[in-house]
């Protein structure tokens, strides 16, 4: 558990503290971090395609056990939200309608001009 908070404290340090290359649209590393073994230089993230480093695999290489608690769901695959509505709590988000309370109907269709009274109309 210590290693992984100082694990997360490089990792939160290097990020904010990274260099943003306006020119290239890079963000790089400012210095040498050994633990999460990146060195000076390296291209944190990037317009083109690059490989950003990802918090999940530095904590497989330094060999923690079950890397996916120390770390948030994906958000391509909808992150937290989803998570908890497919594994912690399914069925329990569904919209119910509240008890005693009645569906107010709103008319249908256009509002009549003028009530169908008008100069074509006068008898």
């Amino acid at each position: 558990m210590q290693l992984v908070d100082a694990l997360r404290v490089e990792w939160k340090s290097m990020w904010h503290e990274q260099f943003n290359d306006k020119i290239r649209a890079e963000g790089v590393s400012v210095a040498d971090y050994e633990r999460l073994k990146i060195s000076r230089g390296t291209v944190l993230h990037a317009t083109r395609s690059c490989e950003t480093p990802e918090f999940k695999d530095i904590l497989k290489e330094n060999l923690v056990d079950n890397p996916d608690r120390y770390t948030q769901p994906n958000n391509v695959e909808g992150g937290w939200k989803k998570f908890i509505k497919s594994n912690i709590a399914p069925g329990t988000f569904k919209t119910k309608p509240a008890i005693g309370c009645s569906v107010v109907s709103k008319p249908r269709g256009n509002q009549p001009k003028k009530g169908g009274r008008g100069w074509l109309h006068v008898s």
